[in-house]
């Protein structure tokens, strides 16, 4: 069955002093869900369980996300998380650390209910 997106979210995060791309991501995707407000499940009767989530992340260091951690974090739907090359990373050549800065994309899928709530 073929499915149509219905949400997408944007969000930033980051971890100034740890330099964990994890954690900076996992708090993007926080960002992206607290502007969401998703009330046509209940309105429609419809399972969460039939919604996928995909989720990318961008930083610059994508093989250091723990992508099944940042999944964990989701509270509904079935989800997809995959790191890409993007985000930011910011020296402090003082210290000569990183503040890592992610951006994630949250997007939402439910299968295609096209004429299903059409009323004869």
């Amino acid at each position: 069955m073929s499915e149509k997106r219905i949400i997408l979210e944007m969000g930033t995060g980051n971890d100034l002093y740890g330099q964990d791309y994890t954690k900076a991501a996992r708090r993007a995707v926080q960002d992206a869900l607290h502007h969401s407000s998703i009330t046509l499940f209940l309105k429609l009767e419809i399972d969460h369980n039939e919604m996928r989530v995909r989720v990318t992340i961008g930083v610059q260091n994508p093989e250091q996300v723990n992508c099944e951690l940042v999944a964990a974090d989701l509270p509904r739907g079935r989800a997809e998380v995959r790191a890409v090359k993007g985000g930011l990373d910011v020296a402090d050549e003082e210290t000569g650390t990183l503040h890592v800065i992610a951006t994630a994309a949250v997007e939402a899928f439910l299968p295609d209910l096209a004429g299903k709530y059409v009323q004869s």
